[in-house]
C-alpha cells in the first residue's frame, strides 16, 4: 500500500442538492489520504453553496465553480489539470447520485497497488451487475459497449463505464486539451487513448444502482455522439494522431 500517495476524487454536480452532503462524506470515509473535488456547473438548486458550506470544516473538499452546464466531459478535464497541478497521485472519476458507490473505492486502490494504470469500474465484467435500469436501457448500454470494442479493439467490458481511477503518469501522458469528447464517448476516449499508450489497464466488478433522486443525463445527442466517436478514434490512431 502506498501509504502517501495523495488520491483525489473528482465528482461533476449539476443540481444534486439532495446528494452531495452525504456522497463527499461517504467518500472521504473511505481513506484518510482523499480529497474530494467537487465541479459544479452553476447548480441553481444551490448544490454548489452547500459544497462551500462543507469546506468551511473539512479541508479536504474542494469545489471548481463553472459558469452553466458545460458538460460531462469538460467538467472532468477541469478536475483532471486541477489534480496534476496539485500533484495529486491517484485520480478518481466519480458520479454524484450514488450510481457509483463510493464503498468500492479502497477495491480501486487495491488493484492500482498491483501495478496497474488504470482501473475501471465494470457494470459487466462478472455477468450484469445492474439495479433499477429498465430493459431498454440496460440492453443499449450492454450492446453500446459491445460495439465500441469491435470498432476499436479496447479490451474492456465495460468501456463507457464512468467510476474510474487514473495514475497521474497516465493523464500526463495524454494530450487533455485533444480530448473532444463531452458525453459517455468521453469514458471511451480517455480508456482508449491510455490503452493506446500502452498503459495497464484493469476492471474491478461494481454493483451499479441507478439514480433514485435527480434526472438521468442521457440523452439522444450523448447516444449519436458515442456512435460516431469510437469511428474517430480508430481513424486517429491508425494515423498517429492521438
Amino acid at each position: 500500500m502506498n501509504h502517501d500517495k495523495k488520491i483525489l476524487i473528482i465528482t461533476p454536480t449539476y443540481n444534486e442538492k439532495d446528494n452531495v452532503r452525504e456522497i463527499v462524506t461517504a467518500a472521504l470515509d473511505q481513506d484518510s489520504r482523499i480529497d474530494v473535488l467537487v465541479v459544479d456547473d452553476g447548480s441553481p438548486d444551490g448544490t454548489g453553496d452547500i459544497v462551500e458550506e462543507m469546506r468551511k470544516t473539512e479541508p479536504r473538499i474542494h469545489c471548481l465553480h463553472r459558469e452553466g452546464k458545460l458538460g460531462l466531459g469538460t467538467a472532468y478535464l477541469a478536475g483532471f489539470k486541477y489534480a496534476l497541478e496539485r500533484d495529486y497521485d491517484f485520480i478518481f472519476e466519480m458520479d454524484a447520485d450514488f450510481s457509483h458507490d463510493p464503498k468500492f473505492i479502497p477495491d480501486f486502490l487495491e488493484k492500482i497497488d498491483q501495478g496497474y494504470d488504470l482501473v475501471v469500474g465494470s457494470r459487466y465484467v462478472h455477468g450484469v451487475t445492474v439495479v433499477n435500469w429498465p430493459i431498454k436501457r440496460l440492453l443499449l448500454s450492454y450492446y453500446a459497449n459491445v460495439y465500441a470494442r469491435l470498432v476499436t479493439g479496447l479490451p474492456l467490458m465495460d468501456g463507457t463505464g464512468g467510476f474510474k481511477c487514473f495514475r497521474r503518469c497516465v493523464l500526463e501522458a495524454i494530450h487533455l486539451d485533444r480530448v473532444h469528447s463531452n458525453g459517455y464517448s468521453f469514458q471511451i476516449e480517455m480508456s482508449y487513448r491510455a490503452w493506446s499508450r500502452g498503459f495497464r489497464v484493469a476492471e474491478i466488478p461494481i454493483i451499479f444502482v441507478d439514480r433514485n433522486i435527480g434526472i438521468s443525463k442521457m440523452s439522444t445527442k450523448i447516444i449519436r455522439e458515442a456512435i460516431w466517436m469510437v469511428w474517430w478514434l480508430r481513424m486517429l490512431k491508425i494515423f498517429k494522431k492521438l
